[in-house]
């Protein structure tokens, strides 16, 4: 196997608000039926790298439930498999992961005990399909210390929520500018990252030593002038959820036909725990236009333009438009909805109004 995978799972965002008050950002739902993080598990089983550690830590029962079993990604034990690591008190240390640095250097062991040359790291937000074989191949082709994978992005995205890079003609990283508040600067770093496990052994034995908790500021941005740091470039969609309009943003992207065929249809497709539940029911009086509907989910009002996740309940002379529902929320006989997100397992009472507006969608919570 020539790479293992790493997928920090751990942190929390305060932008998401609600939100993420129960779990992690990696497992909100997407798409009605699919987690954050099923995007880059799929990603990893489908580059063939069959060892990956999941570093968890705010709220991660919902993650651990959704990775209880790692058949649904093909990654098998006889050959490497799924591992979730949650901080441990040891004797050597009692701390929780204080960075994503920290979370990786607590696990070094890991490290220690596995043969693969490379190791891809990557959020668990992050919302795209690629091989990462091909953003091995550029690190090693160009002799890269580390690969970072960016996206040029088009002057109308607000990029102030992401770390933007500078780099030279021939690709070599020269800055980093984390979440800044102004920049003229369009490439955004992904989360991604290419470095050969023995680097990252030592780099992470120097956090160690030198106290540094965070991937970026701690080993990117201090190794800048140091070590080659390369960005490799891709061409397809790619977006994180790590505000509350940019979740609503990208789950009504997934309405999109041509959205629908990329991650869904072409081969390879994003894959997913299934829930054993009935296929959705549409009672007479429904009315569906344009929406996902997970599996579970009774239908008795008008939905449009919409994502209802599974074992969601819409009673009668409801009028659900340009929302998400979350698992298993009630919603009454003559409820409006637009514009919301509706937590899960939410019951909205008979009669309620909730509007919000695409730029200001209205959160809808206990």
């Amino acid at each position: 196997m020539k790479a293992l995978g790493i997928i920090l799972a751990g942190g929390n965002s305060k932008r998401m608000k609600e939100l993420t008050q129960k779990r992690a950002i990696a497992a909100m739902p997407v798409a009605g039926s699919f987690r954050a993080i099923d995007f880059a598990l799929s990603n990893m089983s489908h580059s063939q790298i069959g060892t990956v550690a999941v570093h968890a830590q705010y709220s991660s029962r919902s993650l651990s439930v959704h990775l209880n079993s790692s058949k649904w990604w093909d990654f098998g034990r006889k050959q490497g498999g799924l591992f979730l690591f949650n901080p441990t008190i040891t004797p050597a240390n009692n701390n929780w992961y204080r960075g994503t640095a920290d979370a990786i250097a607590q696990n070094l062991d890991f490290l220690y005990q596995r043969h693969e040359p490379y190791v891809v790291i990557t959020s668990g937000d992050g919302i795209y399909k690629m091989d990462y074989n091909d953003a091995i191949a550029f690190h090693t082709e160009t002799e890269a210390d580390i690969t970072v994978v960016c996206k040029d992005m088009t002057g109308a995205v607000d990029v102030s929520r992401f770390g933007v890079v500078r780099t030279d003609e021939e690709g070599r990283i020269l800055d980093f500018e984390e979440k800044p508040i102004a920049t003229e600067l369009n490439t955004v770093s992904c989360g991604v990252y290419i470095i050969r496990r023995r680097l990252l052994i030592s780099l992470m034995e120097q956090c160690k030593e030198m106290e540094w908790y965070d991937f970026v500021r701690d080993v990117l941005i201090r190794q800048k002038n140091v070590k080659k740091i390369m960005a490799y470039r891709m061409d397809s969609y790619w977006n994180n959820i790590s505000t509350v309009k940019a979740y609503y943003d990208v789950n009504m992207e997934f309405l999109k036909p041509e959205m629908q065929k990329h991650f869904f249809r072409d081969y390879p497709a994003v894959q997913t725990k299934v829930d054993d539940y009935a296929p959705a029911k549409f009672n007479p009086g429904s009315q569906v236009t344009n929406s996902l509907v997970a599996n579970g989910a009774i239908l008795n009002g008008e939905v449009q333009n919409s994502i209802l996740g599974s074992k969601v309940f819409v009673g009668k002379n409801c009028s659900v438009k340009n929302s998400i529902v979350l698992t298993d929320a009630y919603i009454s006989d003559s409820v409006v909805l637009e514009n919301c997100i509706v937590e899960s397992r939410v019951n909205i009472p008979e009669g309620a109004v909730y509007r919000g507006t695409p730029e200001a969608p209205c959160v809808v919570s206990k």
